[in-house]
């Protein structure tokens, strides 16, 4: 008979034990009400523990994916994921709230969810303006996002707690968009990239017109028309700009470059 291991014995005791702990807990909390999940949920989100919140949300989700305390988690959780600098994740909850509840009274709180968390790309979006990446796209993309979603709250809940705020940030957005989409024309120009300029600044000119981008715009149309020798073309731009912003000091950069 070989001899006795005490000390191995008494781990695997200690493993039975802590695993039969394990077992009775999990079976407690398989009976345990969705309120209680909710709760606790809620607490989290009251300390700033994300991660513990998503987590309790998701158990309630998972467990009593139907009633008010599941419809209240699914909200909460894209609130939860937002602070936890989770924005993909965020986002997708909210659609998936606006998706199963397009009638809720609290809606109009996952369409502001969502345009806050496209909002949080504008950190990349302000490095491409001055970097010129090829990211400009992506990122104009994410612009759009959220203005889309806080224009919904606008024209569909003008009377929201959220409204207000939704049309300062579509105003800050429209901007920004406007001049990423400038920063690409300038890029282009750069590169003698005459056409692609041209139709960027035109761009601009003709969707983001309440913007102070449109000066420059206009000046990177009418180099581009000089640049290709479209001396007409280019007048109209220089023109415009003349006309709508006389004290422009574009209009001498634009003087200045030869017809080609």
């Amino acid at each position: 008979m070989p001899p006795v291991n005490l000390r191995r014995l008494a781990a695997l005791a200690m493993l039975a034990a802590l695993a039969g702990c394990s077992t009775i807990k999990n079976t407690v909390d398989n009976n345990r009400p969705p309120e209680y999940f909710y709760n606790r949920g809620v607490s989290a989100l009251g300390l700033g523990a994300w991660g513990r919140a998503i987590r309790s949300f998701q158990t309630l989700d998972a467990r009593y994916p139907y009633g008010a305390y599941a419809e209240q988690a699914q909200i909460d959780i894209a609130y939860a994921y937002y602070r936890n600098n989770q924005p993909n994740e965020a986002i997708d909850a909210a659609n998936r709230f606006i998706r199963l509840h397009p009638a809720y009274r609290y809606v109009d709180y996952a369409y502001y969810l969502k345009g806050l968390a496209n909002s949080d790309f504008h950190h990349s979006t302000l490095a491409s303006l001055f970097t010129g990446n090829n990211h400009s796209e992506r990122d104009t993309k994410r612009l759009r996002d959220a203005y889309d979603a806080f224009r919904v709250i606008v024209d569909r809940f003008p009377r929201s707690r959220y409204a207000p705020d939704s049309r300062k940030r579509m105003d800050y957005l429209l901007n920004l968009m406007a001049q990423s989409e400038l920063n690409i024309a300038r890029f282009y120009l750069g590169r003698g990239a005459y056409v692609a300029a041209a139709n960027r600044a035109k761009y601009v000119i003709e969707h983001f017109q309440r913007t102070p981008s449109v000066e420059e715009a206009l000046a990177i149309q009418a180099m581009a028309y000089r640049k290709m020798g479209l001396k007409q073309l280019a007048d109209d731009s220089l023109r415009v700009l003349e006309l709508n912003f006389p004290a422009s000091p574009y209009i001498a950069k634009v003087r200045a470059v030869p017809v080609g």
